[in-house]
């Protein structure tokens, strides 16, 4: 276990009162700590927790750059339980701090790297943990950290451009619905009471409206709840449902743009993570499963399991490539050439840098043909409702 941080109240030497911060195992450690330092103790607590939380969440972009912190510590030469101790100081986060000490006490302890680190499956999956091993057990632990951090920093910016492009479409969508919403509730009721005061039919578009925004006064909270609710049970079922997840996947890789943004991804993914587990030393059979638990969709995942089943066989990787039919022909033909001259991590590698590439392309792409759509599709909403409260007015006018 970390170390705890206890608050301390005393005396020193000359009879001044000190306080402070301490880290130790213990109470009676602390206490015994100080009292070497000339320290007369007064009091010594845990220090409280903070009320809401220990702060942030550890994300993967957090790993990413301990992975990084590491292995700079151990090129410059210091030793693995001191770097730890180095990288927690440094961090912003406790709970990521905690973390790193719990992982120096596994290691100080007699633990190996990477044997510390499946004590924490939450933050260090088993291809992070495979690699690790591998690199303790050839004795080039610093590389193989240089390795997988270059593959997480490469994995987490490829995962952010992909959430970029699928989150801008959803913010268009949820930033029209809440305009209208405000429209239909505060300012169509305005107009409508200047219209009560109307002798003459108003025009069929402007009832429809006013009809809507009846009916959304009356039942807006129930829009809303459904709405809630089904974007709730549909991160539900794909949680729980592993038929309807993969089919959800499958789903968006035909969608127009987005299903092109989605499939280079994939394609990086899979080469970049072959790539990282092939130049690491390990088997081809083996790293083609961690590359499937890393493919991010299910049509893949499926895809590269049944290559692993046939290369095991026998088969060369490219013709298993070529066969499933779902593989760009850049890929199957790079692979080729990695496998007749014996470097396909360096292939792959060159693939991967491709199509991450292709994606960033893409995002940008996205992003600037959304912005014209943003301001057409608001146009279309605000400027329909103003018309439609504007047509009885204008038809006044002319009658008068």
């Amino acid at each position: 276990m970390a170390d705890t941080i206890f608050l301390y109240k005393g005396t020193d030497k000359k009879g001044k009162a000190v306080q402070g911060e301490l880290k130790g195992a213990s109470t009676a450690l602390v206490k015994a700590q100080l009292l070497r330092q000339g320290v007369k103790v007064k009091t010594v607590r845990k220090k409280p927790k903070p009320l809401f939380g220990a702060g942030r969440a550890i994300k993967p972009q957090d790993i990413a750059i301990f992975t990084r912190q590491m292995a700079t510590m151990m090129k410059a030469g210091v030793p693995l339980v001191q770097s730890f101790e180095i990288v927690a100081e440094g961090v912003d986060n406790p709970r990521l701090s905690d973390l790193i000490l719990e992982i120096k006490d596994g290691v100080a302890s007699g633990s190996g790297f990477a044997s510390s680190l499946r004590q924490h499956p939450k933050y260090f999956d088993d291809l992070f943990c495979s690699l690790v091993e591998s690199g303790e057990q050839s004795g080039a632990l610093e590389t193989m950290l240089d390795r997988i951090a270059t593959y997480k920093e490469k994995t987490e910016a490829l995962k952010a451009k992909i959430k970029k492009a699928m989150t801008y479409p959803i913010a268009v969508l949820i930033v029209a619905f809440i305009v209208t919403g405000i429209l239909l509730v505060k300012v169509v009721p305005q107009f409508a009471e200047t219209f009560s005061s109307f002798g003459a039919d108003l025009p069929a578009f402007t009832l429809f409206v006013l009809g809507l925004s009846n009916t959304v006064q009356e039942i807006w909270y129930l829009i809303l709840g459904a709405v809630i609710l089904l974007v709730w049970l549909f991160s539900q079922a794909r949680k729980k449902s592993q038929k309807f997840s993969d089919g959800v996947d499958k789903v968006t890789l035909k969608l127009p743009i987005i299903g092109n943004i989605v499939y280079n991804s994939i394609i990086a993914r899979f080469a970049r993570t072959l790539a990282t587990t092939f130049a690491a030393g390990v088997p081809l059979i083996d790293a083609l499963t961690s590359v499937s638990g890393a493919a991010g969709n299910a049509l893949y995942r499926d895809s590269i399991l049944n290559i692993r089943d046939e290369v095991a066989t026998g088969m060369t990787m490219n013709s298993c490539l070529r066969s499933a039919g779902i593989y760009p022909s850049m890929l199957i033909q790079m692979t080729a050439i990695g496998e007749e001259s014996g470097s396909l991590d360096e292939m792959l590698d060159k693939v991967a840098i491709f199509y991450e590439e292709e994606v960033d392309n893409m995002v940008d792409n996205l992003t600037t043909l959304l912005e014209p759509m943003i301001m057409a599709i608001l146009g279309v909403l605000v400027g329909g409702l103003m018309i439609a409260m504007y047509l009885p007015i204008f038809q006044l006018g002319q009658v008068v």
